[in-house]
């Protein structure tokens, strides 16, 4: 059976970032999102990420980047090899994958 290693930024404000690899069960066709819930389901479930529907790149909840460029993980392509993934950039970061992409001021008084 192949693999997909994912190597995923940890972390919050305030915290030294680190990095975490897990090794995931690898069929073609499977998205980025698919083995980041893989992951939560199977290995970790703390891992913090945001999606909120499947394959429709119309949420824009799961953007982050993939070896430096900005994807939406639901359409990317997870692929039999390490796969590094990071928060977005100038983005204010909450925790791990997750950073505040509502404008400033569309979002609560207490977010980040």
């Amino acid at each position: 059976m192949s693999i997909a290693i994912l190597s995923i930024h940890r972390g919050g404000p305030g915290e030294a970032p680190r990095r975490d690899v897990f090794e995931v069960p690898f069929e073609a066709g499977q998205s980025v999102l698919d083995g980041l819930r893989w992951v939560r389901e199977h290995t970790d479930p703390g891992l913090a990420m945001r999606y909120a529907c499947l394959n429709a790149n119309a949420c824009k909840e799961c953007m982050m980047r993939l070896d430096g460029a900005v994807i939406y993980a639901c359409t990317a392509r997870l692929e039999a090899r390490e796969m590094r993934l990071d928060p977005l950039p100038n983005k204010p970061l909450l925790r791990d994958l997750v950073t505040a992409i509502a404008p400033p001021d569309e979002r609560p008084p207490d977010a980040a």
